[in-house]
């Protein structure tokens, strides 16, 4: 799935809510692609990805390691500092002078995870100056495949939001599909829990 896209199809929402007509397909596919952006906000994180590479900036708080974006591959990665804060990343790291984490693309013993911290593991240090984005990282973005719990979360959410939509003394007639917020489904909030990250300065 690309980087914009819902975290569950129309098809599985369906099969979900045991809905068989496509009368109302429209706004399911609303619901899906509403929660799926909330999801991100609760999460700070996207679980789609990009397959071709493009560079992003951030700004680092410690010289032996920074926090990026979730980036599924090493294929078309660079590494790049600016070590006068200038604006131009005139120093490109090799690979051997970086770490990709977590190692192995494991989190508590789950596979399937991308990487999100570079450490630097011999003599390059990252420019840190507080403000300045003094890192670029060309990559391909985001996760190779939307997480299981975060499909199943996307489901729980869209259901809800659409049915407190045909609500009689819900939402009824509203087209506002944000009304459903993560930490208002229990269910939801737990199966997404381990997925939340703090924010990144990412320019």
């Amino acid at each position: 799935m690309a980087l914009g896209d819902a975290y569950a199809t129309l098809a599985s929402l369906k099969s979900y809510m045991g809905v068989t007509t496509a009368s109302d397909d429209t706004e399911l596919q609303d619901a899906l692609d509403s929660v799926s952006r909330e999801i991100e906000r609760h999460c700070n994180r996207q679980f789609n990805k990009t397959t071709t590479a493009y560079a992003r900036v951030f700004i680092p708080d410690m010289c032996g390691w920074a926090a990026v974006d979730d980036l599924h591959t090493t294929t078309d990665l660079v590494v790049e500092t600016d070590a006068n804060a200038d604006g131009t990343y005139g120093t490109t790291w090799a690979a051997a002078d970086y770490q990709l984490e977590p190692l192995n693309g494991i989190v508590d013993g789950q596979t399937g995870w991308p990487f999100y911290k570079i450490r630097s593991i011999k003599a390059k240090r990252f420019p840190v100056t507080g403000q300045e984005a003094t890192l670029r990282v060309t990559a391909q973005w985001g996760w190779d495949a939307v997480p299981e719990p975060v499909r199943q979360a996307c489901l729980i959410l869209a259901s809800e939001t659409y049915n407190l939509r045909q609500a009689p003394f819900g939402v009824a007639g509203s087209d506002d599909f944000g009304v459903i917020r993560v930490r208002d489904n229990k269910m939801a909030a737990a199966k997404l829990a381990r997925y939340c990250r703090y924010r990144i300065l990412v320019g």
